[in-house]
């Protein structure tokens, strides 16, 4: 191996990582922003919010469809278009105050979800086994890293300098991200070759969209509208059409007959509920201590204070992403994911005994997300070790598309509790300690059930190491075998 190969063999972690990263700060930007944007582009604030909506939608939708394509025409050639489509939306978001272009441009920023599974994919592909159990780990764990790194940086822009300087600093590390994904990680040699499903694909967008819109939106159109009956009705309709027309293609988007073996289905349902428990404390952590201090409990802290509060959990993250690989090693992903899960139990025992102090609410925050750390990190492993090498890019993406629905469920969940739980304070409507309570208590007990679901799922040992499920390797097995014994020896 020459010099520049072995240098790109040690960066290609970094790199992906750096990916991850950069998808979640990408994602977590435009927060500080959503108080301020009706003014800024003269629109109204229901209109505003679809800035996030929109990101969640397309990320939802494409995150699977980008993980098939990733399987089928390979993992780097997607994952880098994903990066672009993420790196164009933020020049958009740079270059103009119209509302309607910057939802449309934050549509296309929602194509960087892929870049988890499909990274995680890529270094199943190119690590040699005794690399690989920290790498995917620390690759699930860059969400919850970036998501702590953006609210700060974002803050700080945003107070210090023109809005716009935010989207052409994102826009500059975007740039950035594609460069060193071109120049540093190598194309997969394994792939799953065939015709893609447009089908499936069209059938899945329009039903996971009908179903995350009427999640999303019906706490402000209202959960017994029209509107929202409609959506859930026409998802589920659309779903079970899909879920047949799968059932029944000869190279489908996503192999349901995979899915319905118990180690990847209650892996996803896993997911679900680790995705729900999680989100919670982001949202909450972040009102509560911006809340006024004539709550009686509020702290009254600016947006820049209240992202150094969520600091020291991404920093917990990034350093124990290799403890959940030790763990998995030893006991097995399945007991790595139970103990994640209950962990962030705990931590929201930690919220619920004391939500009023600092020190105490950064620590309770802490701990959830070193559950998180936990959890997230098993949950790909899993995946890994379930399914054959030429999907591993697509089931991890439906993996990543089950947090994102759980993530959904959260805020909605926190939001219908928050609004039936409010005082006045200065005339204007306030979430009680109460209701943040609750919603502690509420993720709490998923957490909990997540940690039932981790136990049942079968056939998982510290023994058993990456192999492939009930002899379904195949020639991109062998491929990668081949390709481990390659990178072993250099």
């Amino acid at each position: 191996m020459d010099r520049t190969a072995a240098i790109r063999n040690r960066l290609t972690v970094p790199v992906l990582a750096f990916g991850g990263i950069l998808m979640a700060v990408m994602q977590t930007v435009v927060v500080p922003l959503l108080p301020d944007l009706p003014r800024l582009t003269g629109a109204s604030a229901g209109t505003v919010s679809w800035m996030v909506t929109a990101t969640l939608l397309s990320g939802a939708v494409l995150t699977p469809v980008l993980g098939r394509a990733g399987d089928m025409y390979g993992k780097r050639r997607v994952l880098m278009a994903a990066l672009a489509l993420m790196t164009l939306g933020s020049v958009l978001c740079a270059l103009t105050s119209d509302i309607g272009v910057l939802i449309a441009a934050r549509t296309l920023s929602g194509a960087a979800a892929a870049v988890v599974p499909l990274s995680i994919s890529i270094l199943r592909d190119e690590l040699p086994p005794e690399r690989r159990g920290s790498a995917v780990a620390l690759m699930s764990s860059t969400v919850g890293i970036g998501a702590a790194l953006g609210l700060p940086l974002a803050a700080v822009i945003v107070q210090y300098a023109n809005w716009h300087t935010m989207f052409w600093v994102t826009s500059a590390l975007g740039a950035t991200g594609v460069t060193l994904v071109w120049w540093v990680v190598r194309e997969s040699p394994v792939r799953e070759p065939g015709r893609f499903d447009v089908p499936g694909a069209l059938g899945l967008a329009v039903g996971l969209v009908c179903l995350l819109l009427g999640v999303s939106q019906g706490g402000q159109w209202g959960w017994g509208s029209p509107r929202v009956v409609g959506l859930f009705l026409a998802a589920a309709v659309v779903l079970a059409s899909w879920w047949w027309q799968q059932l029944r293609a000869e190279q489908p988007l996503v192999d349901l007959r995979l899915v319905a073996r118990p180690r990847v289905g209650l892996s996803h349902v896993a997911a679900l509920l680790a995705g729900f428990a999680f989100y919670a404390n982001t949202l909450v952590t972040a009102q509560l201590v911006q809340a006024p201090e004539a709550t009686g409990y509020g702290l009254g802290l600016s947006i820049v204070a209240t992202g150094l509060c969520l600091l020291p959990s991404g920093v917990v993250m990034l350093l124990l992403s290799p403890v959940s690989a030790r763990i998995s090693a030893a006991r097995g992903p399945r007991v790595t994911l139970a103990l994640g899960a209950a962990v962030i139990a705990a931590g929201y025992a930690v919220r619920i005994a004391d939500s009023r102090d600092l020190w105490m609410i950064i620590a309770g925050a802490t701990v959830v997300a070193t559950g998180t750390t936990l959890a997230y990190s098993a949950l790909p492993t899993l995946i890994l070790r379930a399914v054959p090498a030429g999907q591993t890019a697509s089931a991890n993406g439906v993996n990543v598309l089950m947090r994102t629905i759980g993530q959904a469920g959260s805020s909605a969940a926190v939001a219908a509790v928050l609004v039936h739980h409010t005082s006045l304070v200065g005339g204007d409507p306030v979430p009680t300690l109460h209701g943040y309570l609750l919603s502690f208590a509420m993720a709490g007990a998923v957490a909990l059930v997540a940690v039932v679901a981790a136990l049942c799922i079968p056939g998982d040992s510290a023994a058993e190491g990456p192999d492939e499920p009930d002899g379904l390797a195949s020639a991109g097995n062998r491929t990668l075998g081949a390709h481990d014994r390659a990178m072993e020896g250099a």
